[in-house]
């Protein structure tokens, strides 16, 4: 018998792919905006075994979009509170952080081929760059954002193979890069995007909204975002991990 808190979950997918999600190991890299509520719905939906990959803290600018984000956490490593979250949803969960940032000069050292999933939620286009080649390479399924500021209609967010996302500026930078430096990935995968594009309004920001000289963004002016276009990007993103779960268990 499942744990009580899965049996809406279970009725819908059936036992057997109840178990695969309770066994599925899932990295998230980047649990801001989008990324956090990527986490949330994969620990409500069952996933078990997750792996949680950021190198901020929670900022008073990040409270109107990113779940870790209130007034009560300003100053926490983002990865902490969301795997203490988690651990309230789901107490027998294996929630492992990494409090640092995924980048090309460390990126050897993570075992992506440990993972079954991997959700590339990352904001700099370097590091982004990076884990889509590497991510490519190794066993584990990539689904990845492309940029989700500077968007406000959610009838718009829409999933595409990378080559054939039409409308994202983010998602154009990368292929020019990829095609620039000839190294490309080795396999298609599945991307959550919108072709929404606004402009910032001019505002003089008040708050310490930059993030820290660690960040690989940091010194970039920030654009603007709203919660609900954030957070149906990241649900997107674990309803593609849910479904290849559900899909695949059912064709065995």
């Amino acid at each position: 018998m499942q744990p009580e808190y899965y049996q809406r979950t279970e009725l819908l997918v059936g036992s057997l792919a109840m178990q695969e999600l309770r066994r599925a190991r899932v990295a998230v890299f980047g649990v801001g905006g989008v990324g956090s509520w990527a986490v949330e719905s994969l620990v409500r939906s069952g996933i078990e075994h997750l792996t949680l990959v950021d190198f901020d803290t929670v900022a008073a600018s990040n409270i109107n979009r990113q779940l870790p984000a209130t007034t009560l956490t300003v100053g926490q490593p983002k990865a902490e509170v969301l795997r203490q979250r988690m651990l309230e949803i789901n107490p027998e969960a294996c929630i492992e952080i990494r409090n640092e940032a995924y980048t090309p000069l460390n990126g050897s050292t993570f075992d992506l081929s440990a993972y079954d999933y991997i959700i590339d939620a990352i904001d700099s286009i370097d590091c982004k760059a990076h884990l889509i080649i590497e991510s490519c390479r190794s066993k584990a399924v990539l689904f990845s954002s492309m940029g989700a500021a500077l968007k406000i209609d959610p009838s718009r967010i829409g999933i595409a193979e990378f080559w054939k996302v039409k409308g994202c500026p983010l998602a154009a930078s990368l292929r020019r890069r990829f095609k620039k430096s000839g190294v490309f990935p080795r396999r298609k995968f599945k991307c959550v995007y919108s072709d929404e594009l606004l402009k910032n309004h001019d505002l003089t920001l008040t708050e310490d909204h930059t993030t820290t000289s660690a960040s690989p963004t940091a010194g970039k002016r920030p654009n603007g975002t709203v919660a609900h276009i954030t957070a149906i990007f990241g649900f997107t993103l674990a309803s593609l991990v849910v479904r290849h779960i559900v899909d695949k268990t059912n064709s065995e």
